[in-house]
């Protein structure tokens, strides 16, 4: 029996066979606690965080002093989040700019916000699934405390133009952060941009293990960004993020990054050839591709089939691809996306992701089984 294909790697990725080596050494043999400092398996432990942390760090132009470690990015968009409410209430700062695209994890703590007496601005995207530098501008006023923008769209794949917003927030002092769940370590150029504050990212996205993340916290002109912890109980990663650190996940985000550093235009390019198969496959149906393609990365479609049901789809085509219809985080009970309502797209649609390890796929069997839906 044929295996599935897997296709649904913007909700997880396979594990790099050098991660699992990683993560496994440090679950066995070097399982010290970071945190102990009287002996030579915490000091080895320790060591390996601040090597895993060096990786992340240069993955984005930052420092390793600027690497918290946290669950993952929805742990990261929380605290870079809610973490700044102190700090807006007591300086009269109590409005947020971001957009009706972000992932829940995002739109969910500035619904918080929201109900705390904070001001919400949520910028729609234009029908090419990216949002204006400009419109992000003019919704900025002066009591602005933060602006939100996601690095890479979950369900389209499209980039967003982060460089120039960050240059239209050049003069203003509003905190800049961008979830990055979806870009790190595919899209690099990007996230180096210094007005950028705050990145959120999870190791799973690329390769790595489950349940780890970061929340790089730039310092401007040598300020910290004033966060205010979520929990409390050890000080860990600079106060912001108690508990003992998972050691053997963050020496596996580690490797993880590195390679993504190393093989990123390798992958890149896989994917692109991929994705040409994906489209060429897919063309006798006429799909409708959500989102710019100019815009998009090269290892994600968003598309539907008129006349197609995405729910009918996915039950038909079990046992042959692995694909989804939108955000996993939000996938136990389906609603129509509000990523492609905000672009103005029809509902119904189907994602695919793939990656470098992706199986070749018998696209002519994935028509067949559609048409039979058609029909």
């Amino acid at each position: 029996m044929p295996m599935t294909t897997y296709l649904d790697c913007n909700a997880t990725t396979p594990m790099e066979p050098a991660v699992c080596d990683a993560v496994l050494k440090y679950m066995t043999t070097e399982f010290g606690n970071a945190g102990s400092r009287t002996h030579e398996f915490g000091g080895r432990a320790k060591q390996a965080v601040q090597n895993a942390r060096d990786k992340i760090a240069e993955m984005v132009a930052a420092s390793r002093e600027e690497v918290i470690f946290t669950s993952g990015a929805t742990e990261s968009n929380n605290l870079a989040i809610l973490g700044l409410k102190t700090y807006g209430e007591q300086n009269a700062k109590k409005h947020i700019v971001s957009t009706q695209i972000e992932h829940k994890a995002v739109l969910e703590p500035l619904a918080i916000l929201k109900k705390s007496g904070f001001d919400v601005t949520l910028v729609p995207p234009t029908k090419g699934g990216w949002v204006e530098p400009d419109a992000i501008k003019d919704a900025v006023r002066d009591d602005t405390l933060l602006v939100s923008v996601m690095h890479v769209n979950n369900e389209t794949g499209i980039i967003q133009p982060l460089a120039e917003i960050a240059e239209r927030l050049a003069t203003h002092p509003a905190y800049f952060h961008v979830d990055a769940a979806q870009g790190f370590g595919k899209d690099i150029p990007t996230l180096r941009h210094p007005r950028i504050d705050l990145i959120s990212a999870s190791s799973h996205k690329i390769y790595g293990p489950k349940g780890v993340g970061t929340l790089i916290v730039r310092r401007r002109a040598y300020q910290k960004v004033p966060l205010t912890a979520l929990m409390y109980g050890g000080g860990q990663e600079r106060g912001l993020r108690p508990g003992t650190l998972p050691v053997h996940l963050i020496v596996g985000f580690g490797v993880a990054t590195e390679l993504a550093l190393k093989q990123a235009e390798k992958r890149a390019n896989i994917c692109r050839v991929f994705r040409d198969q994906v489209l060429e496959g897919l063309a006798p149906l006429k799909p409708v591709i959500h989102g710019d393609p100019a815009r998009c990365l090269p290892h994600v479609i968003n598309f539907s089939v008129d006349g197609l049901d995405s729910e009918a789809a996915m039950l038909a085509l079990k046992g042959l691809v692995a694909i989804s219809n939108g955000s996993a985080c939000t996938s136990s009970s389906y609603t129509p996306s509000h990523v492609l309502k905000a672009m103005g797209e029809i509902q119904g649609s189907l994602r695919m992701s793939w990656c470098h390890r992706t199986e070749q796929v018998n696209w002519a069997e994935i028509v067949k089984c559609l048409n039979r839906i058609l029909s």
